[in-house]
């Protein structure tokens, strides 16, 4: 019986001491991470401290970006999408060449992704998603190519709409007359 007590106790000992080794590990590691980062910069200087945090959130915004082209949204869903990000990237920094040539790069992808919306009549979402490009680059033909396929889209829908309604009147009538 002392045995099975001992060997216990020794299990217990040694979950008590693997806890403690991963304790010092994990306080070791923070503490080099938090000195490391202290030795960035000197502390308290009031000049860097704006340019630090454009720089912070720049590189966020970037990060964001680059996950947003990887996952496929360009341009939607809005909020969380490529364009936006690197939108934003600029209205911090307006001279950003990472986010101006990602934006000039992905622009004919983008104006094709525009071009499947307005095929598929989501044409609230492709009014959102030409208003997006427009704001990185308002000359650009194809945005104006594109809103007049929008602009055909949503007379095409409009009559649909007329027709649908005729119909149904149509139909109300033809009811009303046999009653």
């Amino acid at each position: 019986m002392p045995r099975f007590h001992f060997s216990v106790s020794q299990r217990y000992a040694l979950a008590l001491i693997s806890v403690l080794v991963l304790t010092a590990a994990g306080g070791i590691f923070w503490y080099k991470r938090a000195m490391a980062n202290a030795s960035y910069g000197p502390a308290g200087s009031p000049t860097s401290a704006p340019a630090d945090d454009a720089q912070n959130g720049t590189g966020i915004l970037l990060g964001l970006a680059r996950d947003a082209m990887h996952d496929g949204r360009l341009v939607a869903p809005a909020g969380s999408n490529a364009y936006e990000f690197y939108l934003s990237v600029l209205q911090l920094e307006p001279q950003n060449p990472t986010a101006q040539e990602a934006l000039r790069e992905s622009f004919p992808r983008a104006a094709v992704e525009i071009e499947h919306t307005i095929n598929t009549f989501d044409l609230e979402e492709a009014r959102r998603e030409i208003d997006l490009l427009r704001e990185f680059d308002s000359n650009n033909f194809t945005l104006a190519l594109l809103s007049g396929k929008l602009s055909a889209a949503r007379n095409i829908a409009t009559k649909q709409h007329e027709a649908e309604a005729e119909r149904i009147q149509q139909a109300n009538a033809d009811n009303a007359a046999r009653m």
